[in-house]
């Protein structure tokens, strides 16, 4: 099982990498604004393609051209390293 990081330590992770999410509580939090439902849903479509490729994935939830991320390790109880690799992988969406 992978290994729980600190607050400190995710936050840290976060600003060495310029990761572009924010931690709130045990999770990475990224929203994306996109042009309408459809430029969201094609953004969620691309970020689903990069977690099953990682075996690791978001909870996602669309606002019509809102979409908003959250990383956690569930099974860990906290963020882990995995959560801020996908955070990267997502980060080069665009």
């Amino acid at each position: 099982m992978p290994e729980v990081l600190s607050a400190d330590a995710v936050d840290a992770a976060v600003a060495d990498r310029g990761l572009q999410w924010r931690r709130d509580g045990d999770e990475l939090v990224k929203q994306v604004k996109r042009q309408g439902f459809a430029g969201a849903l094609d953004f969620v479509n691309r970020v689903g393609a990069v977690a099953e490729a990682a075996g690791h994935h978001p909870d996602i939830d669309i606002r019509w051209d809102t979409v908003t991320l959250r990383l956690s390790t569930h099974s860990a109880g906290g963020l882990t390293e995995r959560d801020l690799e996908l955070a990267a992988e997502i980060d080069r969406l665009g």
